[in-house]
């Protein structure tokens, strides 16, 4: 996984809202669920604010119904600068919505970022990021066998933050099952692709449905084929999708006694194999600390 060690501001949570904002705590670099929430559900914002999710992102594309997209539009590019904070996933390049929705969205205070649907190209990527200042971070989400074959460059794009797994949408493209060995390609081009572009790992695609230990044996698919994060729909996704993406507390005991041991014997590395353990042990302790897992 790319680390940054970049970490956003603390946002004070309101006085009217006494729960703990737990997102703030993890870097957009390193978040594990990003919750997507419908951009006509206003009443829902400052709830998922609140919650267990990493990152929210109200979305003003799939969520909504094509008539509704100029109010929803409104409705969240109000809630972005009156004090809210998210992402927002936005409709792709070569809708008529686009164009209305970076212009709306551009210089909002509260706009983290935002997920750019169904991206082809990395032209579309750079077009959106400049379209909205040039600093606004752009995740590229890839959803059809074009974009995860021009991933690399969608990667490589000026304004590209991290890629993500449109999974149904690319099925629907392709054809493809949604069997574990079917999909391992498209999510592995990701993986590959965002270590070329040097990038995050990349966010897999939602798990639909209710059960849990579903949701946990796909979630630690994505994590063995390389993914960091995970998209989500549901807020009881939240803490199995959190647990699974964190190192376990016997990873983070391990990454202790390994550090511990290598600075008892005055850094010196004695084998081939010290190098790999010390950045795993280091990366490990890193992610430890932004999710604070503790060892046992």
């Amino acid at each position: 996984m790319a680390i940054d060690d970049r970490t956003a501001p603390p946002t004070p949570a309101p006085e009217s809202a006494p729960a703990p904002n737990r997102r703030r705590s993890v870097p957009a670099e390193i978040s594990r669920s990003w919750l997507l929430v419908s951009g006509t559900a206003t009443d829902r914002f400052e709830k998922s604010q609140r919650s267990r999710a990493d990152q929210i992102i109200l979305d003003i594309e799939d969520a909504v119904d094509p008539a509704a997209k100029p109010s929803a539009r409104q409705g969240v590019a109000a809630w972005l600068a009156g004090g809210g904070e998210a992402w927002v996933r936005i409709n792709d390049v070569t809708t008529d919505f686009w164009a209305d929705d970076v212009e709306e969205l551009r210089g909002l205070p509260g706009l983290q970022g935002v997920m750019l649907a169904k991206t082809e190209s990395p032209a579309q990527v750079t077009d959106t990021w400049h379209r909205l200042g040039g600093q606004t971070p752009v995740i590229a989400l890839v959803e059809s066998a074009l974009g995860i074959e021009e991933s690399v460059l969608i990667a490589k794009a000026q304004g590209a933050f991290r890629l993500a797994f449109g999974s149904g949408d690319y099925r629907r493209d392709t054809g493809t099952s949604a069997d574990t060995l079917a999909m391992a390609y498209p999510r592995s081009k990701l993986v590959v692709a965002s270590r070329v572009g040097d990038l995050p790992g990349p966010i897999d695609g939602p798990t639909v449905g209710s059960s849990h230990p579903i949701l946990r044996e796909q979630s630690q698919v994505a994590v063995s084929l390389g993914l960091t994060g995970k998209l989500c729909l549901d807020t009881e996704q939240l803490p199995v999708i959190n647990e699974v993406i964190s190192p376990t507390p016997t990873d983070v005991a391990w990454a202790q006694d390994f550090l511990d041991d290598f600075e008892a014997r005055g850094r010196v590395i004695r084998d081939g194999s010290d190098l790999p353990r010390l950045g795993r042990a280091q990366k490990i302790q890193r992610l430890a600390q932004a999710f604070g897992v503790e060892a046992r």
